[in-house]
């Protein structure tokens, strides 16, 4: 049996090499660092760029920005009305952020949430039942026709191996057929002729106990629909995060192979994220005619008023994470809001989708340019190995 000596050269040659080895707590707070710095900077840009836009179109900055926060904040009760639009935008995304992880790509959310409301009028209106029995049932059939709708397109997926990217989005044109039928047939979802004009085509309003209650807070009126919003997006985010359906949905989206050699059905929970998507599409067109802030409780044409579409990039400027989709589809829902305010400005409404998309085109850089820079440090590394 043999002992070794350690000479006091080779510990320092140790010590030497301890200290070299960076601290992962520095590192840590330097990459956070950096992605603040980057964020910052594009949205600076951003904001910087869209100023330029707004004097070249011959109005003022700073005008225009008082506009927008007076319209979605600062003017009496706009902020009630800026939570309420915020609520379809949050809950559209959670959908998609759902599908997402499974690594699916749902862009039929608009025709999904004019489904899931029309199949909520024709309950809401028919119900005579207690309230909260009537919204209940209202919001179980936004969900059902939401998810339904969204499922042909997984089954599509699944079964018959269409791209879900795209009958997904050519199922919307066809859902604003069917609603658009639905509205001209007293049968389905077209309102009685006394009270209406003959050329309006909408549904029957809601009764009083139909619709979602509402609250009074500093000369806001706030809906429930808030709460039950924010709730949800909670709901999901632990979900995702802490369960075994998550952690397996999660799977699924990263490595499909080794999702399904851990036992993991692909068609299984692929329907079932398709399904959820749509359902909380769906849910958001019931909370938006059982709310009031959209139709004056009652289907109209045009009823989805781009919210699908919006609801899509709350969710992919929130880069799929659920909290941080409530922050994001509040500023989403303060520049349509806001925008109303703009003709005092002399400016066209318009600029403020032109303010959205650059945001979102901010957001969007700084995750490029940390993937692109990861990507080299790999290869880097690996050419230095080899």
């Amino acid at each position: 049996m043999t002992s070794q000596t350690v000479t006091p050269d080779a510990t320092e040659a140790t010590l030497a090499a301890e200290e070299q080895q960076p601290d992962p707590r520095t590192g840590r707070a330097i990459r956070l660092t950096e992605v603040v710095t980057l964020y910052a900077l594009s949205i600076a840009s951003a904001l910087v760029l869209s100023a330029v836009l707004v004097s070249v179109t011959g109005g003022s900055w700073s005008e225009v920005m008082d506009a927008l926060l007076k319209g979605s904040i600062r003017a009496p009760g706009r902020w009630g009305l800026t939570l309420g639009t915020a609520v379809p935008l949050l809950l559209v995304a959670l959908g998609t952020i759902i599908n997402a992880k499974a690594g699916l790509v749902n862009i039929g959310q608009e025709g999904q949430l004019a489904i899931g409301a029309a199949t909520a009028t024709y309950v809401g209106v028919r119900l005579d039942a207690p309230g909260p029995i009537a919204i209940g049932a209202l919001c179980l059939a936004g969900i059902g026709g939401g998810a339904l709708w969204a499922s042909i397109a997984g089954g599509l997926r699944f079964y018959r191996g269409v791209p879900e990217v795209l009958t997904s989005l050519l199922l919307v044109t066809v859902a604003a057929n069917l609603v658009g039928y639905g509205l001209k047939n007293r049968w389905l979802l077209l309102a009685p002729a006394e009270g209406r004009a003959n050329r309006n085509q909408v549904s029957k309003q809601l009764a009083a106990g139909s619709r979602l209650p509402r609250f009074e807070i500093f000369g806001n009126s706030i809906p429930l629909s808030v709460l039950i919003a924010v709730v949800l997006a909670v709901a999901v985010s632990a979900g995702l995060a802490r369960s075994v359906w998550g952690f397996r949905l999660r799977m699924l989206g990263q490595n499909p192979r080794a999702a399904q050699r851990a036992g993991v059905s692909e068609h299984r929970y692929g329907m079932v994220a398709m399904a959820a998507s749509g359902g909380f599409a769906g849910l958001a067109g019931a909370l938006m005619l059982a709310g009031g802030d959209f139709g004056n409780y009652q289907l109209v044409p045009g009823f989805a008023a781009n919210i699908g579409w919006t609801g899509l990039l709350v969710a992919l400027v929130a880069r799929e994470k659920a909290v941080v989709a409530i922050i994001v589809a509040f500023v989403f829902a303060s520049l349509r809001t806001g925008s109303g305010f703009l003709a005092a400005t002399g400016v066209e409404r318009r600029i403020t989708d032109v303010v959205q998309a650059l945001i979102v085109l901010a957001l969007l850089v700084p995750p490029a340019i940390l993937f692109i820079r990861e990507r080299r440090r790999a290869l880097a590394a690996i050419k230095a190995r080899v």
